[in-house]
């Protein structure tokens, strides 16, 4: 496994920046996904800007997770291997202060069923500054973040 460079992205990534759900990662690694044409399309645009990928730990053990049950452990390490290998894509694992955050929005949004990892994955995306989000669930919408549009 090649071994990446630790990338130190804290606050003021910005404009320059879209975080990356589960929902994105699952469609992009799954030709026979609804949405895998539009994720690859988004991937694909964002790394001709140049963009800089965000995810969290947590969103990864999702894929992993996600893609281990339904294909296989091959498949699932090889998703991981790829995310975790691109030079364009920064991992932030989350903090006592993402935590923080999460609760935060949990209760904020107690009438909606957030998951705990869409709730960090808000907290990281304030502390980032990401300029949106490519996701195809409505809870980063619900939470009032806009999509990443290549522009």
């Amino acid at each position: 496994m090649r071994k990446k460079r630790r990338q130190n992205i804290g606050s003021g990534a910005g404009r320059h920046s879209a975080f990356v759900d589960t929902s994105t990662w699952i469609a992009f690694f799954s030709a026979r996904d609804q949405n895998h044409f539009e994720a690859e399309r988004l991937i694909r645009a964002a790394a001709a800007r140049r963009a800089l990928l965000i995810t969290t730990n947590l969103v990864l053990a999702e894929v992993h997770r996600l893609i281990l049950h339904r294909v296989g452990p091959v498949a699932a390490a090889l998703a991981l291997e790829r995310i975790e290998s691109s030079a364009q894509v920064a991992i932030v694992f989350a903090s006592g202060t993402h935590h923080a955050g999460a609760v935060a929005w949990l209760a904020t949004l107690k009438s909606h069923s957030i998951t705990y990892t869409d709730a960090v994955s808000f907290a990281v995306i304030n502390d980032v500054g990401c300029a949106g989000f490519l996701s195809f669930d409505s809870d980063f919408l619900v939470a009032g973040f806009h999509p990443w549009i290549p522009a």
